[in-house]
């Protein structure tokens, strides 16, 4: 059965550039800093700027295109462990999400955490959101850190290998261009 949510349906967005602003947060988390970085915030906030309206849309999409590949992958590791990938993750990542309150403010964290389902659920993030209207300011930090969070999960379950969960993105990437 189809549903308006099929991620064939889904504008997979600037998957690169996604990826290098969750690395580049990756890196800074475990550079040792726990405070935002300032020029680093300043050089993100110039490249999303030097997008354009589309661009950041494409970026957007490619965050979310992010946490469905995050997810896909952590369903395949909880499947092969007789284990439910909404139950593995979700409850650790909204508990995760409530002590971070400056990024994760309390109305975002429900829909971070139906972003997680809906990707741990076979189904497009990005569609899934669109459902109920344009993202909001109050949202894009958060949806960057959902990913990065993700992301940072993963690196931990492949043995604290830090940029693990960089490589499954940019091989399957590499995959897509040989193909």
């Amino acid at each position: 059965m189809s549903s308006s949510c099929d991620p064939q349906d889904a504008p997979v967005g600037d998957v690169g550039a996604a990826l290098m602003v969750i690395d580049s947060r990756l890196r800074a988390v475990y550079g040792g800093r726990t405070d935002p970085d300032p020029e680093q915030q300043r050089l993100v906030a110039q490249f999303a700027d030097s997008l354009g309206p589309d661009g950041f849309d494409a970026l957007l999409d490619g965050a979310c295109t992010l946490i469905f590949m995050y997810m896909n992958w952590l369903r395949t590791v909880c499947e092969n462990h007789d284990e439910d990938v909404i139950e593995y993750v979700v409850p650790g990542m909204v508990a995760t999400m409530r002590m971070m309150p400056l990024t994760f403010r309390p109305e975002v964290v429900p829909t971070m955490a139906g972003l997680l389902v809906a990707a741990g659920s076979g189904l497009s993030p990005n569609l899934w959101r669109a459902q109920y209207g344009p993202w909001t300011d109050a949202e894009m930090n958060p949806l960057e850190a959902t990913a990065a969070l993700l992301a940072e999960r993963i690196n931990r379950m492949s043995g604290g290998d830090q940029d693990f969960a960089t490589r499954l993105i940019t091989d399957a990437l590499s995959g897509l261009d040989e193909d």
